[in-house]
């Protein structure tokens, strides 16, 4: 809940480590990637795991790949000043095309993987750019299909694709292979002697390096320029607070065109020589992560949720020596990580050793987080009951609050200095202020060069002073830490004066491992909800109560499920004042979807959009109806599609008791 404000500004002095972060920040990332080449050749940069084994990259073969397709893209008519898209999942490809446009002076745009119709023409159109970079052939069906049916406003004239599987029959003259243009590449090179070395020597550390994306939760993502200096002053002004060193790993698996992945892969990467590893697919995540052991992680709240819904479901799996077992060792660890946070720990306490070699680090290691010195999450709120959860059993997660204009990262926690409701202090070189209305502004080096083709909006964004105007609401509480409310359109007041912020709400509903999303609406009486269920742990659940069910609708349609989400919003609604509490929900009868605009590629929910679309399910919560019919369009696996009626059952909190003897388990720390 909201406070008034107790510091109006807050600054980090100009110090040692801010002017060596400003140093470091006078060079560009491909004259990073030389020095490494020249410094550690034979040490590993990039490891890729293909048919189960990991295929590892030195330094000195990235940098000469980068020179290769470097001189590819020069044959290709790329120059400087211009755009490449990358688009598809991570691979060692996507940073070889990104450091090889750098190097000619050029820049590149990232493509979210998952990016259909409409996005992706408005960011290749918006962008220019005439070259794209694909990794497969679902993404190049994606660009054949949008070059056939665009017009002139989009200028792609070459497709470069790095996965060649099922594309050995295409007959399309603009498409080309990654390897077959590094060959050109290398035939190109040695025509134009030296060429490269001058460009590279020519890059201005102002120079646009990466255009991402915004979330766009409001309307089309607008295209934000980051220059090498803004990145790389980021990165300085981290590490200068959590110190990274080329030992440390780094497994990434978040899509590059978000900026928290060119924040700790590539401008940390670059500039601390990390090792970078790439799973072989979404399937072998996990497995990947615990086989890597990273040292430094940084993911969005989704990835913890889902870290910690599947604890929650093993432990509820488990048998009664298990569960009893991480019970102890869990309130152990929940006692010693609260004197840390606050920096009352120190001591070696030997029953916490032994819990945590019990019950702790096992957990730890199933999770890929055994090794975990620095953690992160960022993008969105992380409830605090989540950020509690990590903490106790031994991983030191912090809040890292940004946004893509100021490269990611603004505030972070501290060791020893956390609190789950904060998102920490600024990190060095960065100011902050809160405005007359509550609105926080931000200025460092980091702030970004403006959006693509877009003055109007860059000067909404960024003051004649310097400073970001970020749209969110927020404080600084006593300790000096930013409070963050929430959007400040979306930071809301209550009758008797309580202000709140939905996102609040809706992140105590997910701390349950049976919800996956969660989208609050005040009334007059208090707050309802409209919840999505997380299919794998509610039928993982379903299963173990032996209840059948087909699909994502029919399970959600259960009124045993129903029975059980109650139960969870019961719990969220203890510790809420009662003018904020769920007083009505309703399951929807399908997943939020960022293909319908629902939610963002970050997984932010388009209030908006839901607003707009669930109009008649939100009418029918605030008017206290009993159940709300629906019409439905349903697509099936032959493309035939057929609209029907659907009735959502409406539950009403006041009336509801938790039915008795259906078997569930408790877990650790009392929720059950």
């Amino acid at each position: 809940m909201a406070k008034e404000p107790t510091t109006p500004y807050a600054a980090v002095p100009v110090s040692d480590e801010v002017r060596a972060a400003n140093a470091a920040a006078s060079t560009t990332f491909p004259r990073l990637l030389a020095g490494l080449a020249t410094s550690r050749g034979d040490a590993t940069a990039l490891q890729e795991k293909r048919y189960g084994i990991w295929q590892p990259l030195t330094w000195s073969q990235y940098y000469d790949r980068v020179r290769d397709f470097a001189h590819g893209l020069a044959a290709l008519g790329v120059q400087r000043g211009e755009i490449v898209a990358v688009l598809g999942d991570n691979r060692p490809e996507w940073l070889i095309a990104e450091l090889a446009a750098q190097s000619i002076g050029a820049s590149v745009v990232g493509v979210y993987p998952t990016s259909i119709g409409e996005e992706l023409h408005h960011i290749l159109s918006h962008s220019r750019a005439r070259v794209v970079v694909a990794e497969d052939q679902e993404q190049v069906d994606k660009l054949i299909r949008l070059r056939s049916e665009s017009d002139a406003a989009l200028p792609m004239e070459t497709v470069v694709y790095y996965d060649p599987h099922g594309l050995e029959a295409y007959t399309e003259e603009f498409l080309k292979d990654f390897t077959a243009v590094e060959a050109g590449g290398r035939t190109w090179g040695e025509q134009h002697p030296g060429w490269l070395d001058e460009q590279i020597a020519a890059g201005d550390p102002g120079d646009v390096a990466v255009i991402c994306t915004t979330s766009g939760t409001t309307s089309r993502p607008k295209l934000a320029e980051l220059s090498h200096s803004n990145l790389l002053a980021m990165a300085e002004h981290l590490t200068a607070i959590d110190p990274i060193g080329p030992k440390d790993r780094y497994v990434s698996f978040l899509p590059f065109a978000w900026i928290g992945e060119q924040m700790l892969a590539v401008a940390c990467g670059l500039s601390k020589g990390l090792t970078l590893s790439f799973p072989e697919d979404s399937a072998t995540q996990k497995t990947d992560l615990r086989e890597i052991g990273p040292n430094v992680m940084f993911s969005p709240p989704r990835i913890w949720e889902s870290m910690l819904s599947e604890v929650q479901v093993r432990i509820d799996e488990a048998g009664r020596l298990k569960r009893g077992v991480f019970g102890w060792g869990y309130a152990i660890g929940d006692r010693v990580a609260e004197q840390r946070i606050h920096g009352k720990g120190g001591r070696f306490n030997p029953l916490h050793w032994v819990a945590d070699q019990l019950a702790l680090r096992p957990v730890r290691d199933q999770l890929g987080l055994a090794r975990i010195d620095h953690a992160y999450t960022g993008g969105a709120p992380l409830g605090p009951d989540v950020f509690r959860f990590f903490h106790a059993i031994g991983v030191n997660l912090k809040q890292i609050y940004g946004q893509t204009e100021i490269c990611g990262i603004a505030v972070v926690h501290r060791d020893d200095d956390i609190a789950f409701a904060s998102v920490g202090t600024p990190i060095p070189g960065t100011e902050i202020r809160i405005s007359d209305d509550g609105e926080i502004l931000l200025r460092s080096a980091s702030v970004f060069r403006g959006y693509h083709r877009n003055p109007e909006a860059t000067a909404e964004a960024v003051d004649a002073e310097g400073w970001l105007h970020t749209g969110d609401a927020g404080y600084l509480d006593d300790a000096g830490h930013l409070v963050v409310i929430d959007r400040a359109k979306d930071v809301l007041t209550t009758k008797d004066g309580t202000r709140f912020s939905s996102a609040f709400i809706e992140n105590k509903l997910k701390f349950s491992p049976y919800v996956e999303e969660a989208v609050t609406f005040p009334t007059d009486d208090g707050m309802t909800a409209m919840i999505t269920i997380d299919p794998m742990t509610t039928g993982s659940w379903a299963e173990h109560e032996r209840l059948s069910y087909t699909t994502y609708t029919d399970l959600a349609g259960k009124q045993e499920v129903r029975d059980l989400i109650a139960e969870e919003v019961l719990r969220s609604n203890e510790d809420l004042p009662e003018s904020i509490r769920i007083k009505r929900f309703v399951l929807l009868h399908k997943q939020f979807d960022p293909d319908d605009d629902e939610i963002t590629r970050t997984r932010k929910v388009r209030r908006n959009v839901i607003a707009d679309r669930y109009g008649q399910i939100i009418d029918a919560l605030a008017t206290k109806a009993d159940d709300v019919t629906i019409r439905s369009l349903v697509t099936y696996q032959d493309g035939t599609q057929v609209e029907r009626n659907l009735v959502l059952q409406i539950v009403d909190m006041s009336t509801f008791r938790a039915p008795e003897g259906r078997g569930r388990r408790p877990v650790w720390s009392g929720r059950r």
